[in-house]
């Protein structure tokens, strides 16, 4: 009999456990549901899987590979010790010990963490991005002359819309330096302010290494949100339930595009994609203006999974049940090793 593959799923968590804890009450809570949901699909693929929790010591995943000797790892950490840009050395970690695993490559991780680089680069492949300007701790905040306001202002590192709120897009010099600086200070990170884009907020996921899967588009929409404030993918307007449905906000299938946009879209983020040396799987923010530019807010190396995301519902709309799309994961992460 052909022995049972072995799948070790590793993700972070907020606290310290020991190699063997079951997490069987954790993965009850709606904010594990990306765990949870993987462990499920897994078990049902009929894999062996073990799981190990990161919080801000790699022995107990190191011990756990010693041991348990995975043929691959299921990769869901995106934080160590409450750093998000800390997940690509956990993925430089994986690729030095020379075992499987899925989801962006240690150079995607790198690239797509810092959204200055990453704009740098799409736009050298001549991918339409927003201007932007990156102000560095320690450095002069000023007005560059070539950005026209308004501005939108993020920590230069984080994912997730993680320090982006209403207050973060600004109108003027003064509000740019008191914003830039408030990040400075609270996050302790580089910003980048970039233009605000006016447009419709589309999500579209991206499966493959060298034949790509363009999944179909999700977008924002901002219901009865006031006129006066700019729609935006703010912290709250993605995360907060009770915000989302007081302001009717929804995430739901786009809705209809004018001619030509869609080929547009599934080319650009093609593009993007390779050009960003994006594998495995990804997701792009974007706006399409009302006069059908398409262009490219963020690049996102390993995307969200639970069921109810963006890139799980794109893919059950294009005929991948989730488990499928699992078992997709995993064929490509061996596919590259």
């Amino acid at each position: 009999m052909r022995k049972k593959y072995k799948v070790l799923l590793a993700f972070d968590t907020p606290y310290m456990t020991k190699r063997g804890y079951d997490f069987k009450e954790e993965f009850k809570d709606p904010d594990w549901a990306t765990e949870s949901d993987v462990n499920k699909a897994l078990k049902e693929l009929g894999y062996e899987v073990s799981l190990v929790g990161v919080f801000n010591n790699i022995d107990v995943l190191l011990e756990e590979i010693r041991e348990s000797k995975p043929d691959m790892i299921f990769n869901l950490i995106e934080v160590f010790n409450k750093k998000t840009h800390f997940d690509k050395n956990i993925v430089a970690f994986f690729e030095m010990l020379g075992i499987p695993y899925t989801g962006a490559s240690l150079s995607s991780l790198f690239i797509c963490g810092d959204k200055a680089l990453s704009k740098k680069i799409l736009r050298f492949h001549r991918i339409k991005v927003p201007r932007f300007y990156t102000f560095y701790k320690g450095r002069r905040i000023w007005l560059p002359k070539r950005l026209r306001l308004p501005l939108i202002v993020k920590p230069l590192l984080e994912e997730a819309s993680r320090g982006i709120a209403q207050a973060s897009v600004v109108d003027n010099e003064e509000a740019l330096i008191e914003r830039v600086k408030f990040l400075h200070e609270s996050k302790n990170m580089d910003a980048i302010a970039e233009e605000y884009i006016e447009g419709r907020e589309l999500y579209v996921s991206v499966l493959g290494t060298k034949r790509l899967k363009v999944l179909p588009s999700r977008e924002m929409k901002f219901g009865e949100f006031p006129d006066d404030e700019p729609r935006i993918a703010t912290y709250k307007a993605k995360w907060d339930y009770e915000y989302r449905q007081k302001w009717g906000i929804k995430n739901v299938f786009s809705g209809r595009l004018p001619n030509g946009v869609d080929k547009k879209i599934e080319d650009i983020c093609k593009r993007a994609y390779q050009a960003l040396n994006m594998e495995c799987y990804a997701r792009f923010d974007i706006r399409v203006t009302p006069s059908s530019q398409v262009y490219i807010i963020e690049a996102n190396a390993n995307p969200c999974l639970a069921k109810y995301d963006e890139l799980a519902q794109s893919a059950e709309k294009a005929g991948f049940s989730y488990p499928k799309l699992i078992q997709k994961i995993i064929q490509l992460a061996l596919q590259r090793s």
